[in-house]
């Protein structure tokens, strides 16, 4: 285990800006959806057969690419996960979500 300290998501955006937006501006949204594509097929295989150290990578490895996603569409995570579910469920509007089980949240 990491003795690493914890970061923000919005730490963890502008880890990611820092490291890769040049690279990832001129790839573009569509190129850079596709690599997100492929890390989630990667992650449907570790959930089904990988151990659990693979399984936490993957999980990563989405995250990373949801936010380069977000850093080309000028999009602060942070702020759109508080404006979307800071004041609980987006369907029901509580925190513990009450809403159908056949509907979506």
């Amino acid at each position: 285990m990491s003795t690493a300290p914890d970061i923000s998501l919005r730490e963890f955006q502008s880890l990611i800006r820092g490291m890769y937006h040049d690279k990832d501006v001129a790839r573009g949204i569509d190129g850079t959806f596709m690599w997100l594509m492929e890390e989630v097929g990667e992650l449907a295989a570790a959930l089904r057969e990988g151990t659990p150290a693979e399984q936490a990578a993957e999980f990563a490895d989405v995250i990373a690419w949801l936010t380069t996603i977000a850093n080309v569409a000028e999009i602060d995570l942070a702020e759109a996960i508080r404006q979307k579910y800071g004041a609980g469920c987006p369907g029901c509007g509580q925190y513990l979500c009450t809403c159908d089980d056949a509907e979506k949240p």
